[in-house]
């Protein structure tokens, strides 16, 4: 893991102790001897902790700090869930219903790669082309991983093909690889009123299916994988928040 995900992680387990003791963050920081903000900036995992001065706040919850580090340090991947398939395969639309049944926030990658790059994807791609779209891409995601340990996170399609971003999606999110035939992807995409994959490209449909086997095996590395095509939207969320319920 990274220096974020491991302070992160222990942020999340000394608010825990903390609550379990049933102080209040006040409360936390005066036993320990440190300031209330950074008693919240180390719950928030942001402090750049000390070995002692964790110890005096673990100490202040009751806790030790092999309790802390009990057990090797990864984020709970049940807490965010990431959303994979090809454009098409119904991300945003079972992204969105599962987050509300969830209670988590509902994020899509792409927009916040627009976010960071303060410009639209099409234009990136045009001005800076894929390189900087992939660099952006992995920007985007450590941000979205620092805001919480809760989302249902909707990625792009070919987000498998960087093997380092989808490493750290996999270490950090449960992962769903939704399918669907490839008539479904086509049909999707055009309702959807983006032609994108398709313009000038009378083989387009054959080239989706060919993409969709190139990527076949990576897709399969995902925790989960949930057939879409003839199903409801409420099924495949009842499908997949089944499985995280079994932990």
């Amino acid at each position: 893991m990274d220096r974020k995900s491991i302070l992160s992680e222990l942020g999340r387990r000394l608010r825990d102790s903390r609550r379990h003791a049933g102080l209040t963050l006040t409360e936390l920081a005066s036993r320990a001897g440190v300031s209330r903000r950074y008693a919240t900036e180390a719950e928030a995992g942001r402090a750049n902790l000390s070995v002692l001065k964790l110890l005096r706040l673990a100490r202040a919850t009751g806790t030790s700090l092999a309790e802390l580090f009990a057990v090797p340090l990864q984020t709970r991947k049940g807490e965010r869930v990431a959303l994979l398939g090809l454009r098409g395969a119904g991300k945003s639309t079972v992204g969105r219903a599962l987050a509300l049944r969830q209670e988590a926030p509902f994020v899509e990658l792409d927009e916040r790669v627009e976010q960071v790059a303060g410009m639209s994807l099409g234009t990136i791609f045009d001005l800076q082309g894929n390189e900087s779209y992939s660099r952006l891409e992995a920007e985007a995601l450590e941000r979205v991983l620092a805001e919480g340990d809760r989302v249902v996170l909707a990625t792009g399609g070919s987000i498998v093909s960087r093997p380092k971003t989808f490493d750290r999606l996999r270490e950090a999110c449960f992962t769903v690889w939704l399918i669907a035939d490839p008539e479904d992807h086509f049909r999707r995409v055009v309702e959807q009123g983006d032609r994108r994959p398709m313009a000038e490209r009378p083989r387009a449909k054959a080239e989706l299916a060919a993409i969709l086997a190139e990527r076949k095996p990576l897709y399969a590395q995902c925790d989960l994988s949930v057939q879409t095509s003839g199903r409801t939207v409420d099924e495949i969320v009842l499908e997949i928040a089944s499985k995280l319920e079994e932990g």
